[in-house]
């Protein structure tokens, strides 16, 4: 294994340090509990938005702190979750009157801590859980996992609190997000966790795992590898199945790195896709292209469709400045 890295257990607190230094006019780093949150200031009357989760998905949450996003994300280790205590400080730290929206990710960590902290706060709040990831059944047994996907949930309520809107307003945006959202990966390679040591599973050079989540783990089919054309018609036709959007329909399309790909690659695969939903009537008028929500080192990519009406759309164009998403500020 080769790594930049000092040692195994020193890699996150070093990792956030830097984060911290690099983007010093954007975000503050509190230490222990551990969490980042937000210098630009919001009114009391405006509604605070929190999400978190384990390393090892960077950018996502803490490089989406900041103005039109969230005011403070609590990262965990690599691949676990945050504490309640954490979810507690960051709350109290950044709480105005207008309450908390708490954007989960469906992991079973993620939402038991995220509840617990819910139950043992005095600020009025409530939660969203996003489960995005259409590789899982609807019915399966922990409910889909929440994936790329979660991007959009965040930029788009964070325009909607940044524009004074309600904590029940927050959340019906939110949920609207969710509804229309869908997501689904493909791994050409597994990652390596540093505490590990090894790739957490094998494909040979004429495999691919269709289906992944974001943590390391295999997906629902290793198939033979497949030409981009062949793997993005896969993914497209289950995003495409789950979302039944008609023809004519606005839509956001998100090709998201998964650590691994270049983005030579990730454009071509946004090529591929955005064509498939030409031919079906499907309007992209809105696109984001990178590694946005990784899986350490993993090389592959997750397809990502949004259907948009027109209040999405001016909430997703409405400026953000955080250090990994920025524009109209």
């Amino acid at each position: 294994m080769k790594k930049l890295i000092n040692q195994t257990d020193t890699l996150f607190d070093e990792s956030l340090q830097g984060f911290a230094k690099a983007h010093a006019d954007i975000i503050t780093l509190n230490a222990d509990p551990c969490f980042i949150s937000r210098k630009s200031n919001k009114t009391a009357n405006q509604v605070r938005l929190i999400s978190g989760g384990g390393s090892g998905h960077e950018p996502l949450h803490a490089g989406f702190v900041g103005t039109g996003m969230l005011d403070a994300a609590c990262p965990g280790q690599i691949f676990t979750s945050p504490t309640p205590d954490q979810m507690l400080a960051a709350t109290q730290e950044i709480a105005g009157d207008a309450g908390v929206l708490f954007i989960v990710k469906n992991y079973a960590g993620d939402v038991m801590n995220f509840e617990i902290a819910s139950e043992m706060l005095d600020t009025e709040n409530s939660s969203v859980l996003v489960n995005d990831d259409v590789s899982l059944a609807k019915d399966h047994s922990t409910g889909r996992r929440g994936v790329a996907g979660t991007l959009m949930v965040e930029k788009i309520t964070g325009a909607a609190a940044e524009q004074s809107a309600s904590l029940v307003e927050c959340k019906n945006v939110a949920q609207r997000v969710i509804t229309n959202t869908a997501s689904m990966g493909v791994a050409l390679s597994s990652c390596t966790v540093p505490a590990l040591g090894k790739p957490t599973f094998d494909l040979s050079e004429t495999e691919m795992e269709m289906g992944v989540g974001i943590h390391g783990e295999r997906g629902h089919e290793t198939l033979p590898l497949g030409s981009a054309s062949e793997i993005v018609e896969i993914i497209a036709n289950a995003i495409h199945e789950d979302l039944q959007p008609k023809a004519g329909q606005s839509a956001l399309l998100h090709i998201n790195g998964l650590g691994g790909t270049p983005l030579m690659e990730q454009y071509l695969i946004y090529d591929l896709a955005e064509l498939y939903w030409q031919k079906r009537g499907v309007k992209i008028i809105r696109s984001l292209v990178g590694s946005y929500t990784t899986s350490l080192d993993m090389a592959g990519v997750s397809i990502t469709l949004t259907l948009l009406d027109d209040e999405l759309t001016a909430l997703w164009d409405a400026p953000v400045h955080t250090a990994s998403l920025r524009w109209g500020c």
